[in-house]
């Protein structure tokens, strides 16, 4: 073969190469961090000093003139956002059901403890210098947002690097992160601990300021020394690289641990590719260790305060037993560890890792590791896609667990929950952004319960089989690259062959529900005939199953007319007879089937339950004639 035929081979295959690639993995820029943070903290004081270095490639075509990091530790002060807002939920009330009792709105996590914090109680993060590539910058402090007006704009496509100083109070255990909280009594829930940088993408900036929840992290790897008194256990994020000085667990098996003299112990972690950094630490934590696979270890860092020891390592013996599951459903799990904390103030989710306050909720929090570890889309504008589908993926982890597939037991809890909100007067559209719902409980219903029966309704509209090929397929497409909800769609859209910018619409912008129902009956020409009307204000596809008197069954299928396809058949148990698309606009919608009317003995829309009707006791209809 010659050279120039050679030539023409070998580029020609690495442009198919080139172009499969960019197919199967969407290209979007996104900022690009490395940390390396020095940390020195006093176990006397809840006061640590800092040292941190960001290396920061502006991966953008934008040239930047400033930059935002977060400050959230200064939330944590009387008269803050966070303190202010928690005392406005706490004089809205609501009930779900007349006969219930006013509930307060408020977290009463939060309530309004922020503001009896004492000076010594306090949270904040002080930045003492900031230099830009040795060069010192000017900044002003907003808060929980620190403001970097830069000597010299950042270039498109170019890298520099900040040096910063700073020193932080660890707050009493408020919200998510702090010291000594009365529940756990575990010491240290170190998450949200050092100043950010916030994210820049084909948004612009995201000084989001800490209000209540939810957080945007870039990309990066971080190299973290902590170094603290040394009879504490520490557990978080990262790889621990010098494990046999450290011990606790963490040496090699047979390994005699060699400690450094004094009475501080220095940890060096490195976390590969994470959006952020969590630590946690304890002189009494127990440290347990299981291996889920060769490469990948489960550890349990607990003090065994407010739960016996066999509740905590059960949680071992779970993660072990659906990780299987987890990771053929959802796809792989791509760090060598994950830990489970003891620690915060419920459960709260970070890369390689989760503080629970409890040993319950976990299986939420690990579903996390995919719907916030690894996707990290933009919390604040997406909720619903973070906690979502992690509530969503948690109840069909359970459900394997509990070897249970009924949608209807499965996602009970959801289902409720939601049906319960619709009885108050407190209803927005879950495309709110996560700080700016009035009231927590209209936050938590759309980001958890709304955004769980949003994919578990998906599959109902798609079928169950397309759905598992889209969670894998936006798993493939999507990890690490911050999607949106038009990214979803798109694979959700790809995948099934359907249009679905119609239900994005209709239940993520409005407060519309569903609601179908029987409404009338006849025969013709020894045909009988099945009225439905659509009382709700979002259109759905519609499944009805008819029971006959000889017992047989045929489930009569019609389709949104919106979605420009068909479900595939789901089961073959029942025969389907696929009918004329529904317009939305026609209330009404008439079919017919090739029986008598007196053949009927049950009529029922939906009989798997999964699509989320407010009204389910106009859905069945049972017959004695």
């Amino acid at each position: 073969m010659n050279k120039f035929f050679s030539f023409f081979v070998f580029t020609g295959i690495v442009f198919l190469l080139s172009a499969q690639i960019v197919f199967a993995q969407p290209d979007r820029w996104q900022q690009k961090v490395k940390y390396v943070m020095d940390i020195n903290m006093d176990v006397l004081t809840n006061r640590f000093t800092g040292k941190q270095k960001l290396e920061y490639s502006n991966n953008s075509p934008d040239t930047l003139h400033e930059v935002f990091y977060h400050l959230y530790w200064n939330a944590f002060q009387p008269g803050s956002m966070m303190d202010n807002r928690s005392i406005e939920a706490g004089k809205v009330t609501y009930s779900r059901n007349k006969d219930a009792a006013d509930k307060v709105d408020w977290d009463p996590r939060i309530a309004d403890r922020i503001s009896h914090l004492k000076p010594n109680e306090i949270g904040y993060q002080k930045v003492l210098s900031l230099k830009m590539n040795g060069v010192p910058q000017s900044f002003k402090e907003e808060e929980t947002i620190l403001q970097v007006k830069l000597t010299r704009p950042i270039p498109p496509r170019s890298t520099v690097s900040f040096e910063m100083e700073f020193e932080a109070q660890v707050p009493l255990q408020i919200r998510r992160s702090g010291r000594d909280n009365p529940t756990t009594l575990v010491r240290y829930s170190m998450s949200q601990w050092y100043p950010k940088i916030c994210e820049y993408d084909y948004e612009g900036w995201h000084p989001a300021p800490y209000v209540a929840r939810e957080f945007y992290g870039v990309w990066g790897d971080y190299d973290v020394s902590i170094s603290i008194d040394q009879k504490y256990i520490l557990g978080g994020t990262g790889y621990l690289q010098n494990p046999n000085q450290i011990g606790y667990g963490y040496e090699a098996p047979g390994t005699k641990v060699t400690r450094p003299a004094g009475d501080k112990l220095t940890w060096h972690f490195s976390a590969p590719n994470v959006h952020d950094f969590m630590w946690a630490a304890d002189p009494e934590f127990k440290h347990l260790t299981r291996k889920l696979r060769n490469d990948l270890t489960l550890h349990l860092l607990y003090k065994p305060t407010n739960a016996p020891d066999a509740s905590w390592t059960r949680i071992l013996d779970n993660i072990s037993a659906v990780f299987p599951f987890v990771e053929k459903t959802f796809g792989q799990y791509p760090y060598k560890q994950y830990s489970v904390i003891h620690g915060g103030d419920g459960g709260m989710e970070y890369p390689m890792a989760t503080l629970i306050d409890k040993p319950s909720g976990y299986m939420h929090e690990l579903m996390h590791a995919w719907y916030q570890g690894m996707m990290a889309n933009n919390e604040q504008e997406y909720h619903w896609m973070d906690e979502g589908f992690a509530q969503y993926a948690a109840a069909r982890v359970w459900g394997f667990l509990n070897k249970d597939s009924i949608p209807s037991s499965v996602f009970k809890t959801e289902y409720s929950n939601y049906f319960g909100y619709l009885k108050t007067n407190l209803q927005e559209p879950a495309s709110t952004y996560a700080d700016y719902f009035a009231t927590n409980l209209a936050y938590a219903v759309n980001s958890y319960y709304k955004g769980a029966i949003f994919m578990e309704q998906l599959g109902y509209i798609v079928g169950t089989q397309a759905l598992d090929k889209i969670l894998l397929e936006y798993y493939r497409q999507w990890r690490f690259k911050h999607p949106n909800p038009t990214d979803f769609f798109r694979v959700a859209e790809k995948v099934s062959n359907m249009k679905l910018d119609w239900y994005q619409n209709f239940w993520f912008n409005s407060n519309k529900t569903i609601d179908y129902g029987i409404d009338s009956l006849w025969e013709e020409n020894g045909r009988a005939k099945i009225r439905l009307k659509m009382v709700g204000k979002i259109p759905m596809p519609i499944d009805v199953e008819m029971q006959f008197k000889d017992s047989t069954k045929e489930v009569a299928y019609i389709p949104q007319y919106s979605m420009f396809g068909q479900k595939p058949i789901e089961s073959k148990a029942i025969p389907r007879v696929s009918y004329e698309p529904w317009k939305y606009t026609n209330p009404l919608y008439t079919f017919e089937i090739n029986h008598h009317l007196t053949d009927l003995k049950v009529i029922e829309i939906d009989p798997s339950q999964r699509m989320a009707d407010v009204n389910r006791t106009n859905n069945k209809l049972e017959l004695n004639w």
